[in-house]
């Protein structure tokens, strides 16, 4: 860095030991006169010639110095231990990181079971209400359904049949007037369960529609208001059987031309 001296117009080189020597003061060493460094001191000079340095004007408030390089830290942060705490025996270091109402004695071992017998009532009462909410799809399940059946077995109950709608095929269909019923109409099918297992009889739902395709009427019949038979309805439709659906309807009129079966 650079200074002038105010009397004689002499400039220096000062570097920062040599002010830091002097708190920012200097003797010349043309004219012996004593001056303030910092007045002037400059990190370039200007181009030559010239006569004077910038002599740098006072400020009310100190400059702010917002660019930090450096900053010496005697204690260094680690985010692993803390440096004022001391090392403990192990058996003290564990009393003293339990919660305060565990400080008091620790529980026996043998009065643990009660915590996991109720965590197990509680998990098996989860796991009934969870099978009872999705009983349909675990009763249709292909490889749930088996192990149903046989745990059945061994406490002698009964599950519900399995259904597959899927597996239900309409082999034929007809609709005509009834034979002695003014006013009514005869809606007949053939049934067949194309599954390897006996089926529960679905719920019918036949609609009746006009030309514009417009749904003119529609019902939806129960096992038992198109079978007859209990034991029949009990028992299901077995594996490759089929049958015969007969419905007895009442005439919508004359724009019913079509109709459709749907098992629900």
């Amino acid at each position: 860095m650079y200074t002038q001296c105010p009397e004689c117009h002499t400039v220096f080189s000062a570097t920062a030991p040599t002010i830091a020597r002097g708190h920012g003061m200097a003797r010349c060493s043309h004219c012996n006169a004593v001056f303030d460094v910092l007045r002037t001191l400059a990190d370039q000079l200007p181009p030559e010639p010239f006569d004077r340095l910038e002599v740098h004007a006072p400020q009310v408030e100190p400059p702010l110095l917002g660019v930090p390089v450096y900053r010496p830290n005697p204690q260094p942060v680690t985010f692993t231990f803390d440096p004022d705490d001391k090392p403990r025996p192990r058996e003290h270091r564990r009393a003293h990181g339990l919660p305060a109402f565990a400080r008091h004695g620790t529980r026996a071992p043998g009065r643990r079971w009660p915590w996991v017998a109720g965590s197990t009532a509680l998990f098996l009462t989860l796991s009934a209400q969870l099978a009872y909410a999705e009983r349909t799809v675990l009763l249709n399940h292909a490889t749930v359904r088996p192990l149903l059946d046989s745990a059945c077995e061994i406490v002698h109950c009964q599950l519900p049949l399995r259904q597959d709608l899927d597996q239900l095929e309409l082999l034929s269909r007809d609709i005509r007037p009834h034979p002695s019923v003014p006013g009514a109409l005869i809606v007949s099918a053939t049934l067949r369960n194309a599954a390897d297992f006996s089926q529960a009889f679905p719920i019918v739902e036949i609609t009746l529609s006009d030309l514009d395709e417009n749904r003119v009427a529609m019902r939806r019949f129960q096992p038992r208001e198109y079978l007859g038979d209990t034991r029949l309805i009990s028992k299901g439709l077995a594996a490759g059987a089929s049958t015969a659906l007969v419905f007895e309807v009442k005439d919508p009129g004359k724009n019913a031309v079509a109709f459709e079966f749907k098992f629900l």
